[in-house]
């Protein structure tokens, strides 16, 4: 028989191999294309770039706290409306149909006279009664102006209070604002740091294997290295960690993607007189102050008001008869009028009405005490805060120029090194310096932005 020559195969155990080996990668591939698409889409979104303006805007959109303060101002205001109206006339359109038992004897007139019955009412003309009037109420006394005179005020000091919740929100925006700035500046710091690190370290590599420095030098470039790794990380952590803490203020979802527009540099800065008075003007801790020493003023005058009679006006205009008809069937109109004054005094009630007075004085004095306090802290806060900018203004040409000379200083050291002339103990100085230098100037920005904010936010310019 004619042998065929087989071709070379592989064994069957390879073939297999094989096989899931092209299985598996296949499956992997699927994998991550399907957790690629499976990704939230968040992270998929260009970061928006947000300015301090927008922020402020955003946190008061999403803030719930600021969001009940002005729902309590739109319910005071409601509150003064109400108030208004009971100063004046109210109108009613009374109906009303009373039956009444017939309570009384049968008599008889006479004989063949059927008998009748003779009935008798209690306060009642029939035993059916229609009613069917438009009634005008009007209650004069001085607790009802003592009451609008108090809900004005109230408005006053929730619409105050709503600014004050405003402002307060505003600062702490500006403080996160501000704040993740200047962990976005110490980050760029670490990574400058960490990247001289590792330049600094190859370099001492290379010298090593030139036989131009010890084991020594590398050892501690990479002992700097590492730490500055180290506080890279640091950095990114807590760069993130601010970026969450603003974001959670800003967006219904606080991993939403944004960046932070550069420090504008801040107008100049006027002069004290001018800013005192401007914060005089319009700062929302006084106003408040002022409005709940007036309502406490009106509750001393509603509570005094119980003192003195009040007189009340009701006109009635309809029917009031035994027929809901305009005239009854012997004739006689039923439609008409009615008027009645009402003056009531008050006589005795257990020295309850002291007691009241009493107690709205005091709590009048209370306020006139609080709203010396809040004269005093604006006073105090506004001269810590022009001094704070006035500090911080005046550090920051100081601090630029401890910039240049440490990097100035950090690339000599370095020249000196590459030439012997240094040792890597002086490098490694020379780095700390100059980050040190980097962080306090980024600090000091930050300080100088964050005191003016805080003084823009007494004067009502923020």
């Amino acid at each position: 028989m004619k042998q065929i020559r087989q071709k070379h195969m592989p064994p069957k155990t390879e073939m297999i191999s094989a096989s899931v080996l092209v299985l598996g990668i296949a499956a992997l591939l699927c994998c991550t294309a399907v957790s690629q698409s499976q990704q939230p889409v968040a992270s998929q979104q260009i970061p928006e770039v947000v300015t301090l303006d927008q922020a402020i805007q955003k946190a008061q959109a999403n803030e719930a706290i600021f969001a009940a303060a002005k729902a309590q101002s739109k319910v005071a205001a409601l509150d003064r409306s109400i108030a208004k109206a009971a100063l004046l006339p109210g109108v009613t359109y009374h109906n009303q149909v009373l039956y009444t038992q017939p309570n009384g004897e049968v008599t008889s007139t006479g004989p063949g006279v059927a008998a009748q019955p003779n009935p008798r009412f209690i306060a009642n003309n029939a035993i059916r009664e229609y009613t069917s009037q438009a009634v005008v109420n009007e209650l004069i006394g001085l607790k009802q102006i003592a009451d609008v005179q108090g809900a004005n005020a109230f408005s006053a000091m929730a619409s105050a209070e709503l600014e004050v919740a405003r402002r307060g929100l505003v600062v702490t925006v500006v403080g996160l604002y501000y704040g993740a700035i200047a962990s976005d500046g110490r980050l760029a710091v670490a990574q400058r740091a960490a990247d001289e690190a590792n330049s600094f370290t190859s370099l001492t590599q290379k010298r090593e294997a030139a036989r131009e420095v010890a084991r020594a030098d590398v050892v501690k470039a990479q002992l700097q290295q590492q730490q500055r790794q180290r506080d890279l990380a640091d950095a990114t952590v807590t760069a993130e960690r601010m970026h969450l803490e603003l974001g959670t203020l800003l967006f219904p979802d606080p991993r939403t993607p944004y960046t932070l527009q550069a420090i504008a540099n801040p107008a100049p800065l006027a002069p004290f007189a001018d800013i005192e008075a401007a914060a005089a003007r319009s700062n929302p801790e006084l106003k408040s102050a002022l409005a709940s020493l007036k309502v406490s003023d009106a509750a001393v005058l509603a509570a005094r008001a119980a003192y003195l009679p009040d007189l009340g006006l009701n006109v009635t205009y309809g029917i009031d008869a035994a027929q809901l008809a305009a005239k009854g069937p012997d004739g006689v109109r039923n439609l008409g009028y009615s008027a009645s004054v009402t003056l009531d005094i008050p006589v005795w009630d257990w020295l309850a009405t002291g007691h009241r007075v009493k107690q709205s004085e005091i709590r009048r004095d209370a306020a006139r005490v609080a709203l010396t306090a809040a004269q005093r802290r604006s006073i105090a806060h506004l001269q810590e805060f022009y001094s704070e900018v006035k500090v911080a203004r005046g550090q920051i040409q100081s601090l630029d120029e401890s910039v240049q000379t440490a990097s100035e200083s950090l690339r000599l050291t370095r020249l000196r090194y590459s030439s012997g002339e240094a040792t890597v103990l002086e490098v490694v100085d020379a780095e700390n310096s100059l980050t040190l230098a980097e962080n306090a100037r980024a600090d000091g920005m930050i300080r100088y932005q964050l005191a003016i904010a805080n003084l823009q936010t007494l004067t009502g310019d923020l």
